[in-house]
């Protein structure tokens, strides 16, 4: 199971989440997000946000999210920011998805929906073939980072072909409840907000002893 570590946004707490073992780190670079990367954080530069973000190792994918973005902006930060993965977290269409493909064939897709039952598995379908992963959030009014559950029940649901993550919610007392999840193509988990002390700012202790849990659980 790969684990993905979302809403990262100041260099030391970047720099400590770097030495777990993670897959994924991703970076918000939607500028309303109160998780936003390159929003402005007191004694902390862009250019010391950059600089943590070139030392991450290259076994964790960089993954930039961006919510209904231009596809010209996406291709900046991907090119300058060096993101191995991209994540659409809005309402971005088929068009929206097969373009980026076309434009940047060595970078992972990744596309988010917003789900609560179990028809709402049907928007991913033509989705289908276009991008790497799914990646299925709680359905809230805004874009992710909401802390809420949706019913895991309902993934039995999701019959389609393209691996996902499981977003929304997860918490430090979660490790069982992933463990009896056996649909064929979980992929991953999204972590973020309930690892938080503040919006951006993860416990890494809490981290570590999570993922050290899931994967005795898992051995």
């Amino acid at each position: 199971m790969k684990i993905k570590v979302c809403g990262m946004k100041f260099p030391d707490n970047i720099n400590e989440l770097k030495k777990l073992p993670i897959d994924y780190m991703g970076l918000i670079l939607y500028p309303k997000s109160v998780r936003y990367f390159f929003g402005e954080d007191k004694d902390i530069s862009v250019e010391a946000k950059k600089e943590a973000l070139f030392e991450i190792p290259s076994h964790i994918k960089k993954v930039g999210v961006f919510v209904n973005d231009d596809p010209m902006h996406i291709s900046f930060c991907i090119k300058h920011m060096k993101l191995d993965a991209i994540q659409l977290h809005g309402s971005e269409s088929e068009l929206d998805c097969d373009l980026m493909r076309d434009l940047h064939p060595n970078t992972e897709l990744i596309k988010a929906f917003n789900v609560s039952v179990a028809s709402d598995f049907d928007q991913a379908k033509d989705y289908e073939g276009l991008v790497d992963f799914f990646l299925f959030d709680t359905k809230t009014p805004q874009h992710g980072g909401s802390g809420q559950k949706f019913d895991w029940s309902i993934l039995d649901a999701y019959k389609g072909n393209t691996p996902f993550f499981l977003s929304g919610g997860i918490s430090a007392d979660d490790a069982e409840a992933i463990k009896r999840i056996k649909h064929p193509l979980f992929y991953g988990i999204d972590l973020n907000s309930k690892f938080e002390t503040a919006p951006g700012l993860k416990n890494i202790q809490l981290l570590q002893q999570f993922i050290k849990t899931l994967k005795d659980e898992q051995n």
